[in-house]
């Protein structure tokens, strides 16, 4: 009975790097002994009436990984990866208790999975770098992630660099605006909002934009913990500084241009100084 498992979970694989399953599957094949093979599965909703974004994007990493271990010269059957989408498969996230989707989880060749076995994926993200981390912690096994090449980074920075390399040469007679200092200004205050707002953690954590409960519906865009948070809420952070920063600046020249206060930048002056105290109380 184990190599007949054995046998059709390799001609599975062979097939696609990530076999489906519904209910019958995986209590026979995950579940159920004997079974001398891992295997990761991802719990998911990807039916376009779902609206799940989230389930999406990880679920294109999964695959990306999945293909790497797949296409690897150490693949072997010892490890096997799968999906049991939420349409196909809802006894099995009843019988697990899980009401939130996407969910990896590992079950183990001996014995029943164990907290680790449940992969953090709020605090760390979904990128699959950070999946084959936690598979190499639990399985031993480790797998270097290929993804298929993209150029649309090196394109983008050619046509910027052609951008900017144009507009000098039609300008070439005429360069002061280099010398602008507000431009710059505003450049480097560009970097330092999308820096302070946490847009290079979100870079390297790949985590989801926000996260939607499958049971009320409600979104939410402020991550609970704090050692995570989401792409809404860095977000929510750059509009805040620059908000303040703004504020600031209309201060700045409020208190500095010419003429008395009750005159016209008497309002801007009050305004800018209204703006920064609600920002500060919020």
């Amino acid at each position: 009975m184990l190599v007949e498992k054995v046998d059709q979970m390799m001609e599975w694989s062979s097939r696609r790097s990530v076999i489906r399953m519904n209910g019958d599957k995986f209590r026979r094949f995950v579940k159920a002994p004997p079974r001398n093979y891992s295997v990761i599965v991802m719990f998911t909703a990807l039916q376009p009436q779902r609206q799940c974004s989230v389930c999406r994007q990880a679920n294109e990493e999964y695959q990306v990984l999945a293909n790497s271990w797949r296409y690897s010269s150490a693949f072997s059957n010892k490890l096997f990866f799968t999906v049991v989408d939420y349409d196909e498969g809802a006894d099995v996230f009843q019988q697990l208790n899980m009401n939130s989707a996407p969910t990896f989880m590992h079950f183990p060749a001996k014995g029943k999975p164990k907290r680790a076995d449940t992969f953090d994926l709020q605090r760390i993200g979904f990128a699959s770098e950070q999946l084959a981390k936690w598979i190499a912690d639990r399985t031993d096994v480790q797998i270097r992630v290929f993804r298929p090449p993209n150029y649309s980074g090196t394109i983008a920075l050619a046509l910027l660099v052609s951008l900017v390399g144009g507009l000098l040469y039609l300008r070439r007679n005429n360069l002061e605006f280099i010398y602008n200092k507000t431009g710059w200004a505003m450049a480097a205050l560009c970097v330092v909002f999308a820096m302070t707002s946490g847009q290079m953690w979100n870079h390297i954590r790949g985590p989801p934009y926000a996260h939607k409960n499958p049971q009320n519906g409600q979104v939410s865009y402020i991550h609970g913990s704090s050692q995570a948070q989401f792409v809404a809420e860095s977000h929510i952070i750059l509009l805040l500084n620059a908000a303040i920063t703004m504020g600031m600046v209309l201060l700045n020249e409020a208190a500095t241009s010419k003429g008395d206060l009750p005159g016209p930048q008497g309002p801007k002056c009050c305004t800018a100084a209204f703006l920064l105290y609600l920002l500060v109380n919020w």
